[in-house]
């Protein structure tokens, strides 16, 4: 049977943008109208259909089905049989449908492509999740997302076990190397940020330990080791033990499935990867389709 993910997603999207999202999604694969269920599908005629896992991982983005059948076609009924953030096996039905069989048919390819892409991103979250092995290491998403799919993205790495890092720009002062290439002093720059945005978290990214000797006295919130091979991290760990325990270290870059558990227990607070979002293989899902409606 299936069991929940520890740590699974809390708060699906919403909004306005999501709406449009899907509404956009419809609109491009519809266009002018499904051809080929107009040829296929007599007026009238009823199904029903299941969603199911063709491989093992974890489900994501299960809402989202409702609100394409609901956008295309009130008429189709969508019952989800699984929750977000659900381990699945391979075989396992995840949704059922049923309703006018040329409207299951014409958002097929758009639900599959919502729930294949988050559920991907779920799945291979659990995975680096599983590879650091250490609860207290937090495993980070990044801003690689599509454009639109950011909250999306984030909620599935949330149902996958992971966390997340800031949304966008906005959200917290991260003043990275080219910002440090800018010419200000980074005693400075971290001054200037507390002045304007001082309910913001701070967090600096160094190349280098001469650049972290230069950060942790500035008691910022979080220092970001870029690059770092998982040997050169114990050395930042004691580092920041010594100078500014409050301070938070999370590795950037050098991570995958084969260095994260490394990186974990060397010590530092969080490991970020890009990849969870940007090169997340899209999870298995198909619908099984019965003309005749339900049984």
């Amino acid at each position: 049977m299936t069991d929940v993910v520890a740590g699974a997603a809390a708060g699906f999207p919403a909004g306005a943008w999501l709406e449009a999202l899907v509404a956009q999604s419809l609109d491009e694969d519809l266009g002018s109208g499904d051809v080929s269920a107009a040829v296929a599908v007599a007026p009238g005629a009823v199904a029903s259909g299941a969603l199911v896992a063709r491989q093992a991982g974890v489900i994501a983005g299960l809402p989202l089905v409702g609100l394409v059948y609901a956008a295309l076609d009130p008429a189709v009924t969508v019952q989800c049989l699984v929750a977000d953030g659900t381990s699945l096996a391979a075989g396992t039905p995840v949704a059922r449908l049923s309703g006018p069989a040329a409207s299951l048919l014409s958002g097929e390819r758009t639900a599959l492509n919502f729930v294949q892409h988050l559920g991907g991103i779920a799945t291979l979250t659990a995975r680096y999740v599983a590879a650091a092995g250490n609860a207290r290491c937090l495993v980070l998403d990044t801003r690689k997302t599509l454009p639109g799919y950011r909250a999306l993205a984030k909620y599935a790495v949330r149902c996958g076990g992971g966390a997340n890092h800031r949304m966008g720009l906005f959200d917290r002062v991260l003043l990275k190397d080219n910002h440090w290439a800018a010419g200000a002093a980074i005693a400075d720059m971290v001054a200037r940020a507390r002045e304007l945005h001082p309910g913001l978290a701070i967090e600096v990214e160094v190349d280098t330990m001469e650049q972290l000797a230069l950060v942790l006295p500035l008691g910022v919130e979080w220092v970001m080791l870029d690059n770092f091979a998982p040997d050169e991290v114990p050395p930042a760990v004691a580092a920041r033990d010594a100078v500014a325990p409050l301070t938070r270290l999370e590795v950037s870059g050098n991570v995958d499935l084969g260095t994260i558990g490394a990186y974990a227990r060397a010590g530092v607070d969080a490991v970020s990867v890009g990849r969870l979002t940007h090169s997340a293989p899209a999870l298995d899902i198909a619908m099984d389709f019965d003309l005749g409606g339900p049984r």
